[in-house]
């Protein structure tokens, strides 16, 4: 086994969020997107000047991605809100009526279909679901029993999926086949407590951990390669960006945390770890 490589990430921003969450490079505006989920906020930060903009979605923003014809499609509390290039926007119908569950994470697949899982907001176990929005704005489940939904990204090839239920400590990986996410398994069956996930340009998988204050690099076999230490433990989600893509871009959470313990947390932070990432998947709807 190769030694594991070691980074600290630099603190980027102040603290500008309450739950910081799903970033997104945006390489059409130079800008990096993100949600502040339970503000219901997507922010938009220049990394260079730190200036923000801060988008009102509702009650909760829980997971955003481009789309193709310019714009964000954003999955709110219960429903997917479409937003145009010019600001126009337009708020699809709620998928379910129970207000104890709310959308949590997502992304996009190689046919321009944007998917978003789901948890109880107490976290109990398997009453979470995984969606997905199609082209033409119908919403299927892709499957249920989910604890809370969280990282989901592709392999450079597009011919697997990664996949988290962060209570299960693992990284699952699906084969993508027809349009179809098949034979779910194990790829990194001992992942700590993971959240958000990437992938690189290499195929590795690039691991947020919640509570552990870092950000793990994985092989899709599930070798540890590298780790890079956050100075917040609630680490969510992370994502390449920069005009090479070549800068991991890491969010935190300050979500029941007692007033002044982790000052950090809720910021934004950066490494460059020596490889690049892939251009986001966008949403063709």
């Amino acid at each position: 086994m190769a030694e594991i490589r070691r980074f600290e990430a630099e603190r980027l921003t102040d603290v500008i969020t309450h739950h910081g969450e799903g970033p997104v490079w945006s390489a059409a505006d130079n800008r990096l997107d993100l949600v502040d989920m339970l503000a219901g906020v997507v922010v938009r930060l220049d990394p260079d000047t730190g200036a923000q903009d801060r988008l009102e979605i509702g009650s909760v923003a829980a997971a955003l991605r481009p789309r193709t014809s310019g714009g964000i499609v954003v999955a709110a509390e219960r429903s997917f809100v479409l937003i145009e290039a010019d600001g126009g926007r337009t708020d699809l119908p709620d998928v379910w009526t129970d207000e104890t569950i709310r959308f949590n994470d997502g992304g996009c697949d190689p046919d321009g279909r944007f998917y978003c899982g789901t948890m109880g907001y107490g976290g109990q176990q398997g009453r979470g679901t995984f969606y997905r929005l199609n082209v033409d704005h119908s919403v299927e489940q892709v499957f249920g029993n989910v604890t809370i939904s969280n990282g989901f990204a592709f392999s450079p090839d597009g011919a697997r999926a990664y996949y988290i239920d962060t209570p299960t400590g693992r990284v699952d990986v699906f084969d993508y086949e027809r349009g179809e996410l098949r034979d779910r398994r194990p790829c990194v069956p001992s992942a700590g407590h993971p959240d958000g996930l990437c992938v690189d340009i290499d195929g590795n998988l690039w691991v947020a951990q919640f509570g552990g204050a870092s950000v793990r690099q994985y092989t899709p076999d599930g070798e540890q390669l590298a780790e890079v230490a956050v100075a917040a433990r609630q680490v969510t989600a992370c994502t390449f960006g920069g005009p090479d893509l070549d800068t991991l871009y890491i969010t935190t959470s300050r979500e029941n945390l007692p007033a002044g313990e982790d000052p950090a947390a809720g910021s934004v932070f950066a490494v460059r770890p020596g490889v690049r990432g892939l251009p986001a998947l966008a949403y063709a709807g």
